[in-house]
């Protein structure tokens, strides 16, 4: 017989309704939640914008569109667009997006990675907004969480589509706010499931480890110095060799000679001018700086932006040097935490004129810089209508008719700008590296990207295989469609 004494402590006269309150969030929570939620609809709209009026900056949707799918039906991340059997863990190794599988699976378009990507930066902003109230009040957290939501690392990476740093962002944001509040083991546990977000958050790991050794956290401290390297250096050498179709790191070949150990020892002096110049890398490094009023350098916590900038730039590819793109994520949450850092440590010094300045003027700096540059730089939230950016509506027209013409399940070599719409649903290749077997249709926009655009699809796509024949379906607005008739 059960007895009053039998049943569990937590539930003795406890309500039901006082027990379903505890997963309710409280009064305190309310208005962050509300925040991030803003925010999310704000990233969302700036992606899905770009999406409906076909105005995708990259392939890289269509890519991560192919790997979710093949991770939502369980299979191996077979991308064709990158080739024939390419499996993309080859190419960066960012296993977590295999998370968003079952999302996709209940509503596969490339809307759902947009969206998804959209909520772990509100998430962030949420994160930072309720860790700045903490140490602070309610009304300077959601300010300046405001001030984050805006910063144009985000901004410009909702813009430029979904990347496998989306889940990098509340990471490091769960990792940085528990650096500020000082709760060692909860950051050490945010941080480890890093390396799965891409093959250099390794070090990015290695970093927090170091930070918390000179918080004298000495066991999760030399457990990350540990492990952040080791699966560095196991994911370059091992795990990405394994996958990739050529047996080695194709972005090696980007860094100075050729390889990460060559950048760091090989010649030291060359690597260190090469993080210099040219003079723009300077410029980014000074900016980022800059939206965070200079505060973030009293903090040891703005450590963890140098494996980022490293290998932006030790690398060759200049997209990597700018403020634009993606590239600037995943610093937001570690430049806007590391202030609040900052400004309680300069509280705490001795400092008179850096104390003053912390307390008093450092919050509505950055808060200032953030709104001011969203004006000057024309940024997508207040952008999001530019006509230079989104085809009209006229040209949207005429590529849906386009996109009309092409039936679900087809093999299709096309170039980026159908790429978005055209990846859920037919087997998508890049165009010049399509299948053995001549390809069903060739979709391509010859009015960019071409030094000498085609001026007949059909005898272009002929040129890749000589014994097809194809036929130009569709043609408008320097558009064309070519069918398969034969081969």
């Amino acid at each position: 017989m059960t007895t009053d004494t039998d049943a569990p402590a937590a539930d003795i006269g406890v309500p039901a309704e006082s027990r379903f309150r505890r997963f309710v969030p409280g009064s305190a929570l309310w208005p962050h939640l509300v925040l991030a939620a803003l925010f999310v609809l704000v990233y969302s709209t700036i992606s899905i914008m770009r999406y409906t009026h076909y105005a995708s900056m990259s392939w890289d949707n269509s890519i991560f569109v192919q790997e979710v799918d093949q991770y939502a039906h369980l299979r191996a991340p077979i991308v064709t667009i990158k080739g024939v059997g390419y499996n993309i863990l080859g190419d960066h190794f960012s296993p977590i997006i295999a998370l968003l599988g079952p999302f996709y699976l209940l509503f596969p378009s490339t809307v759902t990675l947009l969206v998804g990507q959209a909520a772990l930066f509100g998430w962030s902003v949420g994160i930072v907004s309720k860790t700045v109230a903490e140490v602070t009040t309610r009304a300077k957290g959601l300010a300046f969480g405001f001030a984050y939501g805006l910063s144009f690392g985000l901004q410009r990476a909702a813009d430029a589509g979904f990347h496998e740093i989306a889940f990098g962002v509340p990471l490091l944001a769960m990792v940085m706010r528990n650096l500020v509040l000082k709760r060692w083991y909860p950051a050490a546990f945010w941080a480890l499931p890093l390396v799965l977000v891409k093959e250099d958050m390794g070090l990015t790991v290695a970093v927090v480890g170091v930070v918390l050794l000179l918080q004298r956290q000495w066991t999760v401290g030399i457990l990350l110095t540990v492990f952040g390297p080791l699966m560095f250096l196991l994911t370059l050498n091992v795990v990405i060799p394994h996958f990739n179709i050529h047996d080695h790191y194709d972005y090696a070949a980007n860094l100075p000679g050729g390889s990460i150990v060559q950048s760091l020892f090989g010649d030291p002096l060359h690597t260190l001018n090469t993080m210099v110049t040219p003079v723009i890398k300077l410029h980014t490094a000074g900016y980022l700086l800059a939206i965070t009023a200079f505060m973030a350098l009293r903090s040891p916590l703005v450590l963890l932006v140098l494996p980022t900038m490293f290998w932006r730039f030790t690398g060759s590819v200049e997209y990597y040097w700018d403020l634009n793109w993606h590239y600037n994520a995943v610093l937001m949450p570690i430049l806007f935490l590391a202030v609040i850092d900052g400004i309680q440590r300069a509280d705490a010094g001795r400092i008179e004129w850096l104390r003053s300045y912390a307390t008093k003027a450092a919050l509505p700096a950055v808060i200032a810089i953030s709104v001011t540059l969203c004006v000057v730089w024309a940024l997508p939230i207040t952008n999001a209508n530019d006509p230079s950016v989104l085809n009209s509506a006229d040209r949207v027209a005429m590529l849906k008719r386009a996109a009309a013409t092409i039936p679900d399940g087809a093999t299709v070599e096309a170039n980026i700008t159908l790429m978005d719409h055209l990846a859920t649903r037919t087997k998508l290749y890049w165009v010049g590296t399509g299948p053995t077997q001549p390809a069903q249709y060739f979709a391509l926009d010859l009015s960019y990207g071409w030094s000498s655009p085609p001026t007949d699809v059909a005898a272009y796509a002929k040129q890749e295989y000589p014994n097809a024949t194809y036929k130009v379906i569709f043609n408008e607005g320097q558009f064309q469609v070519a069918q398969l008739v034969s081969g």
